[in-house]
């Protein structure tokens, strides 16, 4: 009687065992930590917000440039990567950081899918660019919801060259379009200042 007692609980023990090691479960437990993170109250003021925006911006830049750069060379400068649904690094960082990635150039000035604010300050930049004065970084609060980080292509940069529409006025600028609630949700509170 005894050893069927304790073949019934070694039996009970190993079951318990088994379920607690399956992968499955333990991704699930992953999800559900990511959502209650995302369900907690973080507070984040406005200057808090547009600094991480600027800090994303500037490594999503950097990381999508050397990505398009080296594409670039390896295919003798193929315009048709500067649309970047060729590249599969840029849009893997797309999805990591739920944000949209473009390069502008200077005929979308005129482009109505932008919103006014972007094209007016697109026509700044190429103004700038035709007289050769200095471009910067650009953060701009579009509504509620949406910032744009703008960040100007140096002429002389292989992606400038490659993808500008006027070769007498070599112009692009990076455009990324962060989602606040996306911008929170991935924030890490304890790493604000």
């Amino acid at each position: 009687m005894f050893s069927a007692f304790a073949s019934l609980v070694w039996s009970l023990f190993f079951l318990v065992f088994a379920s607690s090691c399956n992968p499955e479960r333990t991704q699930n437990t992953k999800a559900l930590v990511q959502e209650m993170n995302d369900h907690k109250i973080k507070r984040v003021t406005d200057v808090q917000l547009t600094t991480t925006v600027d800090e994303w911006g500037k490594a999503l830049v950097l990381t999508a440039g050397k990505t398009l750069t080296s594409q670039l060379s390896k295919t003798a400068h193929d315009s048709a990567l500067c649309t970047l649904k060729a590249v599969p690094a840029i849009q893997k960082l797309e999805q990591k950081y739920a944000v949209t990635i473009d390069l502008l150039s200077a005929k979308d000035t005129a482009n109505p899918a932008l919103n006014p604010k972007e094209r007016e300050l697109l026509g700044a930049y190429v103004y700038n660019a035709r007289n050769k004065l200095e471009q910067i970084d650009n953060i701009q609060k579009l509504n509620d919801t949406l910032f744009v980080y703008n960040s100007p292509v140096p002429t002389g940069d292989l992606i400038c060259q490659s993808c500008t529409d006027n070769a007498a006025l070599p112009f692009v600028v990076w455009r990324i379009v962060f989602n606040k609630r996306e911008v929170i949700r991935r924030i890490n509170p304890k790493k604000l200042q």
